[in-house]
């Protein structure tokens, strides 16, 4: 077997925690890509295993954990975009379309032998619209999380954030969203002591 030439594919990702989240609001706690991308992938698992234990849907959630993980992986290269430019309609499709390419082109940092198996989770094109529902959610409610989070904390610079993402969640609200809401959504609200006690 001969030598792959080097690759700078994982270096990028791990830059992922250098680079801040929310980054034009006072954060009580700096919140990084990289932390956020394990929220989303232990909380699109969740939601995946209820899906199917609970509600005996069809779903996977070790391969959505894994995309999950990945869902935010051109950050490395784009940084974190702010809200109001990212969602905006008139920048939606610029910022989408640049997304897909960055994704495209780390993809092609990877030795010829890894990419097919990595193409899947870079490019969300090749996402199931389950697998997109599932990240997405997860993705909102880490976001409502954090900012319910900053509110424990006495910043009121994420009210209007926690709303707006709450509206979201209701709006689009699943079966496995709602089941973890309700059995797990309020312990974290919880103190250490109180956590430790069981509630």
């Amino acid at each position: 077997m001969s030598l792959s030439p080097h690759s700078p594919f994982y270096a990028h990702l791990y830059r992922l925690r250098f680079i801040k989240r929310w980054g034009l609001m006072r954060n009580a706690v700096e919140e990084d890509v990289a932390q956020h991308s394990w929220d989303v992938a232990v909380l699109a698992h969740a939601l995946a295993v209820i899906r199917r234990d609970v509600l005996g849907l069809p779903a996977n959630p070790d391969a959505v954990a894994a995309k999950a993980l990945f869902h935010d992986a051109t950050e490395a290269i784009t940084g974190d975009l702010p809200t109001p430019v990212k969602y905006s309609p008139a920048m939606r499709q610029a910022t989408g379309h640049l997304e897909e390419q960055v994704a495209v082109e780390m993809t092609r940092l990877l030795p010829e032998a890894l990419r097919q198996t990595m193409k899947p989770m870079m490019e969300h094109a090749a996402w199931s619209d389950d697998e997109v529902q599932l990240i997405k959610t997860a993705d909102r409610l880490a976001a409502w999380l954090k900012c319910r989070a900053e509110l424990r904390y006495g910043n009121r610079e994420f009210e209007q954030a926690e709303a707006q993402v709450r509206e979201k969640m209701d709006a689009t609200m699943t079966p496995e969203l709602r089941y973890f809401l309700d059995v797990f959504a309020p312990a974290f609200d919880l103190t250490l002591d109180s956590l430790m006690r069981g509630g």
